[in-house]
């Protein structure tokens, strides 16, 4: 009887959870039957007629399509890369740290970003990247024109990148700092008294240590590669640069609700769910081969 109870405590403390994932992400699933419709709001998806697999075929054959999928790979890609390892070194630099006080003062300066929506970050970042902020005011002090970095494709897709990173390494940071406190001292202390530097010591017994952490969070990020980042986006971007920031998130958004194309929206997003779930099977499937450890 006891344990019943403890499992009633339990479910009740997840059911707030279940109900809001059912009715935000299970029922509304059944919307993916107009992907394979004409839909009309009209009709309703009872009333709508069924064209099969038209709406796939005819996004296939969009010209924009390959530029879109380009963009969400290649911006996701170069996240993950540079996120993963700016967050490893800043992990590294800050376990340096032996002042308690400035420790905690740079952790608290760095993970602040990560709290703060990109409803709020993005203007921050458009009034730093302005044609007339900060960056092209230091910019002009070594005789260098003004970069239009809001309206350049050249400069854009770098500048998503480089914000990304900056709002989530530090936060990305706590599971290698945690991974650290497991290493041996013991190994610290034998390299010492064979005469090791701290160089030596990062090299040959740190980043040995981290191995497991970093190829487990590198194969568990590999579902991300289609998930770009749309509120980072669609908060920063605009027409101009629509040739290198536009992703499948944002385009499902412009062409299902602003244009009305619902059946083509709904279809490109269930083609991103589909190649999501593959990712996701995939990546377990990796992390069980290269670190033992299963994520379902």
């Amino acid at each position: 009887m006891k344990n019943k109870k403890d499992q009633t405590a339990f479910h009740l403390m997840m059911a707030p959870g279940m109900i809001f994932l059912i009715i935000f992400s299970f029922i509304p699933m059944f919307g993916i039957i107009m992907a394979f419709q004409n839909y009309v709001p009209a009709k309703g998806m009872s009333g709508s007629s069924w064209v099969g697999l038209d709406n796939f075929k005819f996004m296939l054959q969009i010209p924009d399509s390959k530029q879109i999928f380009s963009n969400t790979i290649v911006i996701a890609l170069w996240k993950i890369i540079v996120g993963t390892f700016t967050s490893i070194v800043f992990a590294l630099l800050l376990n340096e740290i032996r002042v308690k006080f400035a420790k905690r003062f740079i952790q608290t300066v760095v993970y602040l970003p990560n709290f703060l929506s990109w409803a709020i970050l993005a203007t921050v970042v458009m009034n730093i990247f302005s044609y007339e902020g900060p960056v092209n005011a230091m910019l002009s002090w070594f005789g260098i024109d003004p970069v239009l970095f809001m309206a350049s494709n050249t400069w854009f897709r770098p500048m998503l990148v480089f914000t990304d990173v900056w709002k989530g390494f530090g936060y990305g940071s706590i599971i290698y700092l945690a991974s650290l406190t497991s290493i041996d001292p013991g190994l610290y202390e034998a390299g010492s008294i064979d005469g090791a530097n701290r160089f030596k010591k990062l090299w040959h017994i740190t980043l040995p240590g981290l191995m497991p952490t970093i190829l487990l969070v590198t194969t568990l990020n590999l579902p991300n590669v289609l998930n770009a980042g749309f509120d980072q986006i669609f908060n920063l971007y605009n027409p101009l640069v629509y040739e290198s920031s536009d992703i499948i998130d944002t385009y499902v958004y412009r062409v299902g609700l602003v244009e009305r194309q619902y059946s083509l929206g709904t279809a490109v997003g269930l083609l991103r769910s589909v190649v999501g779930i593959v990712l996701i099977l995939s990546a377990n499937k990796l992390a069980q081969k290269l670190t033992d450890y299963r994520i379902f």
